[in-house]
C-alpha cells in the first residue's frame, strides 16, 4: 500500500497549490448556488404548489443545494490530465515499467484529483453558506457520522468513474466523447441539478439503481437527516457495491486495453 499512499499524498499536496483556481471556483459556485436556490424558493412559494406534498422541506432543500455547490468537485468532471498526456505521448510505457499495479496507481491519483480541489473550495463555501445562505448543520451527531461515511463512499465512487474515463483512452486516444458524456450523466442522475427526491416516483426508482446517486444525493440526504437507520446504511452499501463493480470492470478493461495499446511516439 505504501507506493499508492505516497503517490496519493504527493498528488494531493500538488493539487492544493491551485488556490487561485479554488477562489475563482468559489465565486462561480456561489453565483450558481444563488440562482438555483432562488429558482427553487420561487417554486416552493408558488400558489400552485402544496408544500405538504413535497418530499423535502424548503430549509432542507436549501441545505441540499448548497452542499451540491460545495462538493461539486466530487463529480467526475474530467479524466486525469496527466494520465491522458501519458497515453497520447507514449509516457504510458514508463508507467508499465513500474513494479506496482497500474490500476492502483491511477485510482490513487483519481482520489487525490477528486479530494484536494474539493477541500480548497468546500470549507470556505460551507462557512459562507451557513452564515449567509441558509445552510444548516446536520441535525444530530449520528447524521454527521453517517455523512462522513457516505462522503468517503462518494469519493471512492467518483475515483472509480474517473479511472474508467482514463482507461477509455486506450481505445479512443482523445477521450472527448467519454469526457463530455460522463459529467452530463453524473450531474443529472446524481441529484446535483435536481434533487432526486423531487423526481416522479417511477423515475426515482430507476435512477436509484444507477451508481450516480451515490455521488451527491446519498451524502446530501445523510447530512440533512432524511436517510436514517437501515435506509441510510442501505444507501451506503449501494455506494460500495457500485465501487466494487466499477473497480472490477475497470481492471478487466485495463487488462484488455493493455494487450492492444500502441505506445505513441515509438
Amino acid at each position: 500500500m505504501s507506493p499508492y499512499l505516497a503517490l496519493l499524498r504527493a498528488r494531493f499536496r500538488l493539487l492544493l497549490h491551485y488556490r487561485a483556481a479554488a477562489l475563482a471556483g468559489i465565486a462561480t459556485q456561489i453565483g450558481f448556488g444563488l440562482i438555483l436556490t432562488s429558482a427553487f424558493a420561487a417554486f416552493y412559494g408558488s400558489d400552485q404548489v402544496s408544500r405538504q406534498m413535497l418530499p423535502l422541506s424548503l430549509p432542507n432543500l436549501m441545505t441540499y443545494l448548497w452542499l451540491g455547490q460545495a462538493l461539486l468537485g466530487l463529480l467526475p468532471w474530467r479524466m486525469d490530465g496527466e494520465v491522458k498526456a501519458m497515453v497520447t505521448s507514449g509516457g504510458l510505457a514508463y508507467e508499465l515499467l513500474r513494479p506496482v499495479d497500474l490500476y492502483g496507481l491511477w485510482f490513487s491519483r483519481a482520489i487525490a484529483l477528486r479530494t484536494a480541489p474539493v477541500l480548497l473550495r468546500a470549507i470556505p463555501l460551507l462557512i459562507l453558506a451557513g452564515w449567509l445562505f441558509g445552510l444548516s448543520l446536520p441535525p444530530s451527531i449520528e447524521a454527521a457520522g453517517l455523512w462522513t461515511v457516505g462522503l468517503a463512499g462518494a469519493v471512492a465512487l467518483s475515483a472509480a468513474c474517473t479511472v474508467l474515463m482514463s482507461i477509455s483512452l486506450l481505445w479512443t486516444l482523445s477521450g472527448e466523447g467519454v469526457q463530455f458524456a460522463m459529467p452530463a450523466f453524473a450531474s443529472f442522475f446524481s441529484g446535483h441539478l435536481l434533487p432526486l427526491a423531487l423526481f416522479p416516483d417511477w423515475a426515482g426508482r430507476m435512477i436509484a439503481l444507477l451508481p450516480f446517486r451515490g455521488l451527491m444525493d446519498t451524502p446530501h440526504r445523510l447530512w440533512i437527516g432524511t436517510l436514517e437507520g437501515a435506509e441510510a446504511w442501505g444507501a451506503i452499501a449501494h455506494q460500495w457495491v457500485w465501487v466494487a463493480l466499477l473497480v472490477v470492470v475497470g481492471r478487466f478493461l485495463l487488462s484488455r486495453g493493455l494487450t492492444r495499446v500502441v505506445i505513441q511516439g515509438g
